[in-house]
C-alpha cells in the first residue's frame, strides 16, 4: 500500500468512526442513559436476556467506553442494583478492561485526529502535565484513582502517550476500582431498599470527589509549574 493509500485509508477509518459514534449516541447511548436511570425498568429488561443478561450487560459498558459520550455513572450504578455491589462491579472492571484495550489500541493506529473527535483540545491540553512529568506513571494512577476525574478522557489521553500497553491496562483498571465500586454498591443499596445506606454512600461519595477534583485541579497547577 502506497503512502496516499494508507492516507486515505486513514481518513475513511476516521470518518466511519465519526459516523458509527454519532449514530450510536443518537439511537442507543440517549435511550441506553434514559433507561438506566430507571433502576428497575433496567434490571427487567437486562433480566429479559436471561442466561446472556450479564454479557449483554458487560457490552453495555464497553460500548460506554468506546463511543465516548455515553455517560458511564448511570450504568455503573443499574449494574450494582441489577446483580448486587459485587458481581456488579466485576462485571464492570472486566468490560472496562476490554474496552480500555481496544481504545489504546485505536488511538495507537489513528493517533490524536482520532481523539479530538470526542474530546476538546482544551481537555486535551488540561492532561498534558501526565505526558512529560518524570513521575508520569505514578501521576497517571494517582489522577486515574481519584474519584471525580474524567476516567474516559484520561483512558483516551493514555493511548496518546509512550507508555506500554500493559502497564497503561494495569492502571487503567486499578484506577477505576474506587469509582466502580462506590457505584455499585450504592446502586446494591438502592436495589435492596436500603435507602438510608445509599444515602449514606452517595454523600460520601460526593463528598471524596470533590474533594479529589479540588487535588486535581491543584495538582495540574503545581506540575504546570516545574
Amino acid at each position: 500500500m502506497t503512502d496516499r493509500q494508507r492516507k486515505w485509508a486513514g481518513i475513511g477509518g476516521i470518518a466511519f468512526l465519526i459516523l458509527l459514534s454519532i449514530l450510536l449516541y443518537r439511537m442507543v447511548g440517549l435511550p441506553l442513559a434514559k433507561l438506566a436511570s430507571e433502576p428497575e425498568a433496567f434490571r427487567q429488561w437486562v433480566e429479559s436476556y436471561g442466561p446472556w443478561a450479564r454479557l449483554v450487560y458487560m457490552g453495555l459498558i464497553l460500548l460506554q467506553i468506546l463511543a465516548a459520550v455515553i455517560p458511564g455513572e448511570p450504568l455503573e450504578l443499574a449494574g450494582g442494583y441489577v446483580f448486587g455491589a459485587w458481581e456488579g462491579a466485576l462485571l464492570c472492571l472486566l468490560a472496562d478492561a476490554v474496552g480500555s484495550f481496544l481504545v489504546f489500541l485505536l488511538v495507537r493506529r489513528f493517533g490524536i485526529k482520532l481523539v479530538r473527535l470526542f474530546f476538546s483540545q482544551e481537555k486535551l491540553d488540561s492532561m498534558s502535565f501526565l505526558k512529560t512529568s518524570p513521575r508520569r506513571t505514578l501521576l497517571f494512577l494517582v489522577v486515574f484513582m481519584i474519584p471525580g476525574t474524567p476516567k474516559d478522557l484520561l483512558c483516551w489521553f493514555g493511548g496518546l502517550t509512550d507508555m506500554k500497553l500493559p502497564l497503561l491496562m494495569l492502571i487503567a483498571t486499578l484506577g477505576r476500582i474506587p469509582s466502580v465500586v462506590t457505584s455499585t454498591v450504592a446502586g446494591s443499596a438502592l436495589g435492596t431498599k436500603s435507602y438510608g445506606f445509599a444515602a449514606v454512600v452517595f454523600a460520601a461519595t460526593l463528598l471524596v470527589s470533590l474533594g479529589g477534583l479540588y487535588f486535581y485541579h491543584r495538582l495540574q497547577q503545581r506540575e504546570k509549574k516545574t
